[in-house]
């Protein structure tokens, strides 16, 4: 009897993508978050599973290749830098994302991200509680009449652009691969270059994917054309951002703070400059980890496998290697 089991990589899904996936006759199978290579590709031997759910962890080329009867392979979320594409492509296993289904709550994560570091209340707090009273000689700044500059024009960027401009914040953004109607429609000035966005901008909130161009996109090059005082979101990949330059710029008080959701290396050292370092924010990777989103992305992961499975259509644009698959269709 062919394998009727998808490989859930991190913790449990919603239980409405579960009831999705059992009331279909599917098993869901699952492994440890960001369990080591050997481990996985013994329990992808053992499971066979004919789709995936990736969430925690990387999923690679011996993985996909330790499973014979997998078809379709769904991220629990929008970002793909920890699945292999080339290995899916070549096996002619779609890869399948969750678009815009964590949209608002990522969205919402990268302003609160943006309110804590700006207006300081992390080490305001730190300060209170050690039995600091820093209002003499404090000056805080208002967001009002600020600049926001998206690097990626995607729907968390456009969610975070539209929460943004209730402060009266201004909003930029920078995407070569979005058009013109839809930076119209959102009240956004479009900026052509990183370049430009960089050098306008008060706060710069990254919402791009990893990918090799992308890869350290904020190095020490980029960060010294940021304004002087500026400040850096990023609720997107880690790996966008050279950290030890981010930690110079901060140093040398050219970038005045980072409010960070997501790192090079996850989860990162226990000795991690970062930690040390009082102007930089952190939370570990949750900004779409919210009970609502959890139950419109684990619908959507789930519905991914089962469009594959039983081949009923799924848009282009929910399939990431779409191109690479018709390409030796």
């Amino acid at each position: 009897m062919p394998s009727q089991n998808i490989l859930v990589t991190g913790p449990a899904i919603n239980e409405r993508a579960v009831k999705l996936a059992e009331e279909r006759g599917y098993s869901l199978v699952y492994v440890p978050p960001y369990t080591s290579e050997e481990a996985l590709v013994g329990i992808v031997a053992g499971a066979d599973p004919v789709g995936v759910i990736v969430r925690m962890g990387r999923f690679g080329a011996s993985a996909i290749d330790a499973a014979p009867s997998l078809r379709v392979i769904s991220k629990h979320g929008v970002g793909v830098d920890n699945i292999d594409l080339d290995a899916a492509s070549r096996r002619e296993i779609p890869v399948v994302v969750a678009t815009g289904a964590n949209a608002r709550s990522v969205a919402e994560h990268a302003i609160a991200l943006l309110l804590t570091t700006v207006k300081r209340v992390l080490p305001l707090d730190a300060g209170l509680r050690a039995g600091k009273w820093e209002k003499p000689g404090f000056l805080g700044k208002e967001l009002s009449g600020m600049t926001l500059g998206l690097i990626g024009f995607g729907a968390i960027a456009r969610h975070t652009a539209a929460l943004a401009k209730p402060f009266g914040i201004h909003v930029s953004a920078y995407d070569p691969f979005t058009n013109d109607a839809t930076f119209e429609q959102a009240g956004v000035a479009r900026r052509n270059t990183v370049e430009d966005i960089l050098a306008g901008s008060d706060i710069i909130s990254l919402h791009c994917p990893l990918t090799p161009e992308t890869r350290n996109l904020l190095d020490d090059k980029r960060l010294a054309r940021m304004k002087p005082g500026s400040y850096v979101i990023n609720t997107a990949r880690g790996g966008l951002i050279d950290e030890d330059a981010l930690l110079r710029a901060i140093a040398n008080d050219h970038i005045a703070g980072a409010g960070l959701d997501t790192f090079q290396t996850e989860p990162p050292a226990p000795d991690h400059p970062f930690w040390q370092e009082p102007k930089v924010v952190v939370t570990p990777h949750i900004g779409g980890v919210t009970t609502e989103a959890n139950v419109r992305v684990g619908i959507d992961a789930v519905e991914g496998v089962l469009a594959i499975l039983e081949e009923r259509g799924l848009g282009r644009e929910r399939i990431v290697n779409f191109r690479a698959l018709a390409a030796t269709a």
